[in-house]
């Protein structure tokens, strides 16, 4: 098992991770979210081949995941579009209240800064290579090419303070982002992921919101049209939050795949390739 940090510490990881790998030592990770789908066009080559290269040196196997991106939106939506006889549009969303949550959104999302800052993921081709790469794997398990990748992005200005476990934001700071990644085919965007992620329940009011606080959401149009939500809690009276709740799924996603990952020849790993993981020893 591997928790390392984000991409954004690329390097580090690498190196840590085909240490294991060269070593015949099977990978299961939470690190690097673009290996989710290692062929995804945007992932730089100096990043796949030392994996690729280590595995064939140590004939291990390397799977990465997540919860959004990754099984929020790959097992899941995959799993309900094999109940369909036609899927007409399929959308993924996280709906997420950030007030509790510390991870790092500044910099990145512009939560908390004034509008005319332009957060790192505004970016076109950042936000797909950071959170993008289940679309062409939804893409690719469909039978379809898509015409293009294409992304929105918008801001909710807050007219009040508002309070966060990271601090006080200002009244006319942004409080609140909504961006949507689109995977488009035949002219039309056809698999979607989207994320609203806020300061507080009250805040972009007429943007998207589950039917609980703080779900992860799949719809999806077709025949039959299926909607889904998922929310992820601690009911153990121990106050932790949806967010950590959240947190500890992603950790065990990878933890109850080691078994199969184990299993697989050597090579990358994507949820393509694994067996229904049912959580064996969960039940005590």
């Amino acid at each position: 098992m591997h928790y390392g940090p984000t991409a954004m510490h690329a390097q580090d990881n690498i190196s840590l991770i085909t240490r294991f790998l060269r070593a015949g030592i099977d990978v299961c990770s939470t690190a690097m979210t673009p290996w989710i789908w290692p062929t995804m066009h945007l992932n730089p080559p100096q990043w796949i081949q030392p994996i690729t290269e280590a595995c064939t040196l140590g004939e291990p196997s390397c799977f990465t995941t997540g919860i959004d991106p990754g099984f929020a939106n790959d097992l899941f939506p995959m799993t309900l579009m094999g109940l369909c006889s036609e899927v007409r549009r399929v959308r993924a969303s996280e709906l997420l209240d950030y007030t509790n949550y510390e991870g790092d959104y500044e910099k990145e999302m512009g939560i908390g800064r004034e509008p005319e800052f332009s957060p790192m993921l505004e970016n076109r081709d950042v936000l797909i290579f950071a959170w993008g790469a289940t679309v062409p794997m939804i893409a690719h398990a469909a039978g379809i090419m898509l015409d293009e990748i294409t992304t929105t992005w918008e801001k909710w200005v807050t007219p009040t303070e508002r309070k966060s476990a990271k601090g006080l934001i200002k009244a006319g700071h942004v409080a609140a982002v909504r961006f949507t990644i689109n995977g488009v085919y035949q002219g039309e965007t056809r698999i979607q992921l989207e994320h609203v992620n806020r300061i507080g329940h009250d805040a972009a009011p007429d943007w998207p919101s589950g039917h609980d606080d703080d779900v992860y959401r799949v719809d999806i149009e077709g025949t039959p049209s299926i909607f889904q939500e998922t929310a992820f809690r601690f009911t153990d009276g121990s106050g932790r939050d949806p967010a950590t709740a959240g947190c500890l799924a992603t950790g065990m996603r990878a933890l109850n795949a080691v078994p199969a990952v184990n299993d697989l020849p050597p090579g990358w790993v994507t949820a393509l390739d694994l067996p229904l993981i049912p959580g064996a020893g969960t039940i005590r």
